[in-house]
């Protein structure tokens, strides 16, 4: 009937309506980046004069991330505004704010800073370049970044190129931003300099801390050619990344506590010098040690001084300071024992002991040691003044439980103060069985060599240093992986040497191999070759 058609007609228009509001479901995803329409002026224009640049899209886009990703060589002194950010458009602002040098070729390298709107889809390591001068500067350098120490190098490392002329110095990474300048971005590996006028360069690398494009040796990572690179070049470059040891630097004292004197430094301590110059009686005694936890050395003195200041003299090869610490009655830190480790111990691993204050006297009679047949064990103390901490050295057994007691008035301090307490501690070892071993053997090695175990984030869990053919074994190791390091160790120090920009050093080299599993109770044989 026409009443019943009227009706159905009414239903399927009620569908269609409700399929209309929704959203459709399935189909391919847009993975396709944003298309450049046109640049106003156009990309690569010669003798350019203006302040601000338009690229336009084919779509809605956004920038992120862009103080990280942009890139701009050569570096500006005043940072171009480049918009928009945070909002979507379909056009990117320039705008220009230095004064562009004469005959030169500038790019601005977006790496992936801009995506479409909706899904995020990055327009790859857009540049965009243009010259001041009648032509585009069209050389390049290449090459790739490594670590010096580690496996893998760090990400968004600046790679760059300082012109060497008459007002070239070694200063120069110092004082100056780079005359060419790119970024790795998210490769840890490649880079390309690019847009490069011909001439003589210095070649380094920078993984730069505050983004000021200058080397600073207490937050930068460096790396630099080892000598001025010629272009045109065909030479592909390799950059060893490294951290510079941090020149020595006293920093002003403070009193802390009762005759404490905190000395911070930066830098290594090891040959650090505190000299006190003020007056002092006769029965002045003082003691340095180091603090377990910061970069500072306290220095412990007695008797108390009733003066307002003391000047002191601190030096360390060609540092030479004296500062003036402010003196007023605190109190003193008391005695407080502490020991590592706690729970197992290592078969070649000693049991410390320490003081909050600098220990002055021991008596080991008050000390004993028995195993878990109560058999009285022997051993013996050193005591390093520096870090105020007796080692107890003594042999082990596997499977063993040790138990400590310390008694009553075995240690004194600098202040003639002892512990009150008996105090008991118990530690054990455990079953050889639970470790496992390797055994190296090394080919066309170089000797010497440190070979490291390390974990995942690069920590050396064990060492040696080996200065002759034979087979390495490492004994006594956990169960778990293992990354193998090899330290060319060409002066023998039994320690990696970073490199030194100014001495014109290159670090250590350094050999990976693929890691490998101990197991418990269980042993491997590796083979390590070398080129």
């Amino acid at each position: 009937t026409l009443s019943n058609f009227i009706f159905a007609l009414i239903i399927v228009f009620f569908f269609i309506n409700c399929a209309n509001r929704g959203t459709p479901n399935g189909g391919p995803k847009d993975e396709i980046p944003p298309t450049i329409i046109k640049s106003d002026p156009e990309n690569y224009s010669t003798n350019f004069e203006g302040k601000e640049i338009r690229v336009y899209f084919d779509e809605y886009i956004k920038v992120k991330d862009l103080q990280k990703q942009l890139i701009i060589s050569p570096p500006m002194k005043t940072q171009p505004d480049v918009t928009p950010l945070g909002g979507a458009s379909k056009y990117i602002t320039i705008k220009i704010y230095d004064t562009l040098q004469p005959n030169t070729t500038y790019a601005f390298n977006f790496g992936n800073s801009i995506t479409d709107n909706n899904e995020g889809n990055p327009y790859p390591y857009y540049r965009y370049v243009f010259s001041t001068g009648n032509y585009i500067d069209s050389l390049s350098v290449n090459g790739n970044i490594v670590d010096a120490l580690k496996k893998e190098s760090e990400t968004f490392v600046n790679v760059a190129l300082y012109e060497v002329d008459s007002t070239f110095t070694d200063s120069i990474i110092y004082k100056e931003t780079p005359k060419y300048i790119t970024n790795t971005l998210d490769s840890v590996t490649t880079f390309s300099i690019e847009n490069l006028k011909p001439g003589k360069y210095l070649l380094m690398a920078l993984k730069d801390g505050n983004g000021d494009n200058k080397f600073q040796q207490k937050t930068d990572q460096i790396a630099f050619h080892k000598s001025f690179i010629e272009v045109p070049t065909d030479s592909s470059y390799t950059l060893r990344l490294f951290n510079e040891d941090i020149d020595f630097k006293g920093t002003r004292p403070r009193l802390i506590s009762g005759e404490k004197i905190a000395f911070g430094y930066e830098g290594d301590y090891k040959g650090m010098k505190i000299d006190i110059i003020s007056e002092t009686p006769s029965e002045f005694e003082y003691r340095v040690t180091k603090d377990p936890k910061t970069d500072t050395l306290n220095y412990w003195y007695k008797p108390r001084l009733e003066v307002d200041s003391l000047v002191f003299k601190v030096s360390k090869k060609e540092f030479e300071k004296e500062f003036t610490a402010r003196i007023s009655e605190q109190k003193r830190d008391t005695l407080i024992i502490s020991t590592y480790p706690s729970g197992n111990i290592g078969y070649d691993e000693d049991f410390k002991i320490s003081g909050t204050t600098p220990l002055l006297n021991f008596d080991d009679s008050k000390i004993s040691m028995m195993d878990k047949d109560s058999i009285q064990v022997e051993f013996t103390t050193d005591f390093d003044t520096l870090l105020n901490t007796y080692s107890i050295k003594f042999d082990k057994s596997e499977d063993d439980n040790y138990r400590i007691r310390i008694l009553p008035e075995a240690f004194e301090d600098f202040f003639g103060d002892k512990n009150q307490d008996t105090i008991n501690y118990a530690i054990k070892t455990r079953k050889a069985s639970d470790y496992g071993y390797v055994r190296f053997t090394l080919i066309n090695a170089s000797y010497p060599v440190i070979i490291q175990l390390t974990d995942k984030s690069g920590s050396v869990k064990h060492e040696k240093s080996v200065n002759k053919t034979g087979p390495v074994d490492f004994l006594n190791l956990d169960a778990g992986m293992y990354s193998i390091r090899i330290i060319h160790d060409v002066n023998g120090n039994k320690k990696f040497d970073t490199g030194n920009y100014l001495k014109n050093l290159q670090p250590e080299k350094v050999s990976h191999f693929q890691e490998i599993e101990i197991r418990a109770d269980w042993g491997i044989e590796e083979t390590l070759s070398f080129n």
